[in-house]
């Protein structure tokens, strides 16, 4: 009886174990159709505007607001509104179009530059695109420093707009 306890509680371990690596991997995540646009922020402006794109390929999932992802191809270069402390956030390894580490080594080379793609999309979280020369761009959500301290339950910067109220 106790062999058998002990067998059904690691393997209940186990299941449990998978499944959750499952739903972190790939369960929450949603495949977003194909689009032929993507609002980026123009250099000397407050509001998104949409921009011709090919190639798209993106990832979210509605269980936090940084887990978007997404890569394509700018149809037409313009200067958009640079972003101070880019840090590309890492995609799930089936996401192969997105990798973090050499986004970020670009940005760091100067062979990229983070532009602002759309500021407080979600409260306290930005959008963020690394732009290359040759049109590939790169899209994730990361956290602002208006979130930062709101997440923390610390008064929010000068200049941060209202956090929401919690009844919302």
């Amino acid at each position: 009886m106790g062999r058998f306890l002990v067998v059904l509680l690691l393997a209940s371990a186990a299941l449990g174990g998978a499944g959750m690596w499952y739903l972190q991997v790939y369960g929450y995540y949603d495949t977003l159709p194909a689009q032929g646009s993507i609002a980026l922020t123009h250099a000397g402006e407050d509001t998104p505007r949409d921009v011709a794109v090919t190639a798209f390929e993106g990832i979210d999932a509605i269980s936090s607001p940084i887990r978007f992802r997404a890569c394509f191809t700018l149809a037409d270069m313009a200067e958009f509104a640079p972003y101070d402390g880019a840090t590309p956030l890492n995609a799930p390894g089936w996401f192969d179009c997105f990798d973090a580490g050499a986004i970020a080594t670009a940005l760091d080379a100067g062979a990229a530059q983070a532009v602002t793609a759309h500021a407080n999309i979600t409260y306290g979280i930005d959008r963020v695109a690394a732009i290359f020369p040759d049109g590939r761009a790169y899209a994730w959500h990361q956290i602002n420093p208006c979130g930062t301290a709101h997440f923390d339950g610390d008064p929010v910067p000068p200049g941060c707009p209202p956090p929401p109220s919690s009844e919302e």
